[in-house]
């Protein structure tokens, strides 16, 4: 927690000490959003959590790049002579191919790669993130990692690095003052089962995605509504836009992570909590982008804002 947080909860615990041995209570402003130390503390450690989660070894931050497989065969690394260049990593670091409707990586002679731990020595298979294991291929004493990724009908190489200029360079993340009148109990009202909708990805890609239910919630005098993704059952995910995309927040939307919903049909949907995308960080992900559905005609004046790029001086 910040120095000045820890302050303020301080401050107001001894208020309130105070108005108790006196018999006094503070007059309630009705335009304040209600101080409550709990909620602010939690609010600060969730912030907390999410600058690590970005700035991880392996996060969001240390992407370095996204390589489409258009061919049956691809060397790859940071050499001139690598069919698919990588940004940072050993020369050749290896041969990925496509055969028999799968993918294999065979690394280069004498380069040292992993996976889980383990020395790759020769012709091993690539699985996708689709997969129920996953390939991650380690290597440079494991900063770098590549990975593939499914999409649609077709296939990329994720590359991260821990010496990414992104992570390395990181700017700062802006919110909004945290308020608890955008904490906000939501009716949550399930589909058919089975039912999807269509989301439309940063790259152009559209997926029929998971559409469990949708949840309505009360501000500002109006009823609201959001579709949510995911499964019958399990926690969902809101991908949103509203008035202040792209004037104080980050202009594809914005994400919230939501519990599975209670027995009463009810979920809390905190937008203080709401997130930017990996987008915002950085040019080698695939963000889905808000559906239709979702684009609120209300300014979420809470949560996170437009990432506060590094100076130039600093990002040199």
């Amino acid at each position: 927690m910040t120095r000045w947080r820890c302050a303020a909860v301080l401050l107001a615990m001894a208020m309130a000490m105070a108005g108790c041995d006196s018999g006094e209570r503070p007059a309630a402003d009705a335009d304040a959003p209600r101080f409550d130390p709990t909620f602010l503390m939690n609010n600060d450690i969730w912030r907390e959590q999410r600058q690590a989660e970005l700035l991880a070894p392996d996060g969001w931050t240390s992407l370095v790049g996204l390589h489409w497989l258009e061919l049956k065969a691809h060397y790859v690394g940071s050499g001139s002579t690598s069919g698919i260049r990588l940004a940072m990593g050993p020369p050749r670091l290896g041969l990925v191919t496509r055969d028999g409707g799968g993918y294999w990586f065979t690394p280069e002679a004498g380069v040292a790669v992993q996976v889980d731990g383990q020395p790759v020595k020769g012709r091993i298979p690539f699985h996708a993130d689709d997969a129920p294991a996953p390939t991650v291929i380690t290597f440079d004493d494991g900063k770098g990692a590549m990975s593939l990724i499914h999409r649609g009908q077709r296939h990329a190489l994720r590359v991260k690095h821990a010496d990414a200029p992104a992570r390395l360079h990181f700017g700062r993340l802006d919110y909004w003052p945290a308020d608890t009148s955008w904490r906000i109990t939501a009716r949550f009202v399930p589909h058919d089962a089975g039912k999807t909708m269509p989301v439309v990805d940063i790259t152009g890609l559209t997926t029929e995605q998971a559409n469990a239910g949708a949840i309505e919630f009360e501000r500002d005098g109006r009823t609201w509504r959001l579709e949510a993704l995911g499964e019958p059952g399990r926690p969902l995910f809101v991908i949103f836009a509203d008035r202040t995309s792209g004037r104080g927040s980050y202009a594809a939307g914005r994400y919230i992570d939501l519990e599975v919903p209670d027995g009463k049909s009810q979920v809390v949907i905190d937008f203080n909590r709401a997130y930017n995308p990996p987008c915002a960080f950085t040019p080698f992900a695939t963000c889905p982008l808000p559906p239709p559905e979702n684009r609120l005609d209300l300014p979420v004046e809470a949560g996170e804002k437009t990432y506060v790029k590094p100076d130039k001086g600093e990002s040199a």
